[in-house]
C-alpha cells in the first residue's frame, strides 16, 4: 500500500494562502517575503524530491504548476514521476503534454484506490483543498510541514474545520532553523 504525504508551508496561524490583507503576501510571496532565506530550513524540500514516488494534485495547484514546473532546474525528479490529479472538471485535453504521465482521478475512492494499488509514497503540494478533503477521508498518512514566524491572519486554513473526531499524530522529527522557521514532520495514527 502507498502512503500519502502532505508537505505545506504553513504559518503559525495554520494558513497555507493568504487571500486578504497585505497585498504584497499573496500567493506563494509570503514563504519568501516574511523570513530571511536560510538554505538548511529547506533540505527537507530536497528529500521529499527523492523519496517521492508518484505527485497527487488537486486541479487548481496542478494548473498552477504544470506550465512552469517542468522548466524548472529545482524539480528535475518531479518531473520524471506519475502525476494524479484529482478533479471532476479537468479533461485529458487540459493536460499538458511536456511533464510526464499524468492521469486525472475523479474521487476520493479513486484516490482510496491508487493508494490501495501501490507501495511507495504519493506526495501532496499545494492543493490545500485536496489536502483537507484526504485529511477528513482519513487517506492522509503523514503530514511534512514547514512552519513560519508569520500570522497571516485572512487565508486558506490547512486543517478542515469538519465536525470529526480528533486525530492523533505522532511528531516523528523537528528541528527550528536560525530564521524562525520549524519542520514538523508527523504520522497519522492508526
Amino acid at each position: 500500500m502507498s502512503t500519502i504525504v502532505a508537505t505545506h508551508f504553513v504559518s503559525l496561524d495554520g494558513k497555507v494562502d493568504p487571500t486578504g490583507g497585505d497585498p504584497a503576501l499573496h500567493d506563494t510571496a509570503w514563504t519568501f517575503k516574511t523570513v530571511d532565506a536560510v538554505p538548511e530550513a529547506y533540505e527537507l524540500k530536497g528529500r521529499e524530491q527523492e523519496e517521492a514516488g508518484a505527485l497527487l494534485l488537486g486541479r487548481r495547484s496542478y494548473e498552477s504548476f504544470a506550465p512552469v514546473w517542468p522548466s524548472m532546474d529545482e524539480f528535475p525528479r518531479y518531473n520524471t514521476l506519475p502525476k494524479y490529479v484529482v478533479s471532476t472538471t479537468l479533461g485529458e485535453d487540459d493536460l499538458v503534454d511536456n511533464w510526464g504521465e499524468t492521469r486525472i482521478l475523479r474521487s476520493l475512492d479513486d484516490v482510496a484506490r491508487l493508494k490501495e494499488s501501490g507501495d511507495g509514497e504519493i506526495q501532496v503540494h499545494g492543493s490545500v483543498s485536496l489536502t483537507r478533503a484526504l485529511g477528513d477521508a482519513g487517506l492522509i498518512d503523514a503530514y511534512h510541514l514547514l512552519v513560519f514566524p508569520v500570522l497571516l491572519g485572512q487565508g486558506k486554513p490547512l486543517f478542515s474545520d469538519a465536525d470529526k473526531p480528533a486525530q492523533k499524530l505522532r511528531l516523528v522529527e523537528h528541528e527550528a532553523y536560525r530564521n524562525g522557521i520549524q519542520k514538523q514532520i508527523f504520522e497519522v495514527e492508526r
